[in-house]
């Protein structure tokens, strides 16, 4: 049957497509290069048998798969190209998605929104803002849910008053998330006394949530911006990268020493021995 098989597919290529048979170490390869495999037929049943052809069953499960795979390369193709446009150009190329383009789009263009959003919101600020009295309310106690707010009062002429603006700008650079503020202490609160100078207080929501009043509280003109940093982050206005207080080990310091140079009782007793 084979042989026969053989002839039936030469008879079809005796017009002049014969010879190139020849050419080819192995004719049967030639033959399932022209030949349909996907046809029923006797000769690609013999090929099956040999080895050359696939099984029908493997055959369609490799036509299933490839097709797959291209559909899957289609929709990650189509999926790069709207994660990668901006929300207007979304918008100037909706009419070519289909619909369920469409909805993954639209669910794409929402995150981007929100995360736009977020970001202006995050980067709102970034420099401390001069207000008076007239802008309070609208500035601090109606500032905006969730939002932390700073206010110094100062006056100028005072040097602790302008080294606490010089560490509120580094601050506000810093954390531009919050709404970092300034004003002279008797615009906001009439008759405000000097002595109390510099103050600060923190808001969140329009509740005092901390106020640092006078100089003893800051420690003076030795104030660094990393002690600034580390009182507002106590009570939560700022989130800090600062591991610890930077001031501790002064302090830890200034103990050890008084320790050193108290006496002991041993060393008292000794003494009086």
């Amino acid at each position: 049957m084979e042989a026969e098989a053989w002839r039936s597919a030469r008879s079809r290529l005796e017009d002049g497509g014969f010879h190139r048979v020849k050419q080819w170490r192995n004719p049967c390869v030639w033959l399932q290069s022209e030949l349909d495999p996907n046809a029923d037929t006797e000769w690609n049943d013999i090929l099956r048998k040999k080895g050359i052809l696939p099984a029908k069953e493997s055959l369609k499960e490799l036509e299933k798969e490839a097709e797959e795979e291209e559909q899957r390369i289609l929709q990650q193709s189509v999926v790069k190209t709207y994660e990668d446009m901006t929300l207007e150009e979304l918008e100037e190329n909706e009419d070519e998605f289909n619909e369920e383009d469409e909805r993954a789009i639209e669910m794409y263009r929402q995150q981007r929104l929100a995360e736009w959003k977020a970001t202006k919101l995050k980067n709102k600020f970034g420099e401390v803002l001069e207000i008076s009295g007239k802008d309070y309310v609208q500035e601090v106690t109606q500032a905006g849910e969730g939002l932390w707010v700073i206010l110094h009062l100062y006056k100028q002429g005072i040097p602790l008053c302008a080294l606490i603006n010089q560490h509120l700008s580094e601050l506000a650079r810093k954390f531009p998330d919050v709404k970092f503020m300034k004003a002279i202490s008797t615009t906001c609160i009439p008759n405000y006394p000097d002595r109390n100078l510099p103050t600060i207080f923190v808001y969140l929501e329009g509740d005092i949530k901390a106020q640092f009043i006078g100089p003893l509280v800051f420690g003076g003109m030795n104030l660094t911006r990393d002690e600034l940093e580390w009182k507002l982050s106590e009570f939560g206005a700022i989130k800090t990268d600062l591991e610890e207080n930077p001031k501790k080990p002064i302090e830890d310091v200034l103990l050890t020493s008084v320790r050193c140079s108290v006496p002991t009782r041993r060393d008292s007793d000794s003494e009086g021995d």
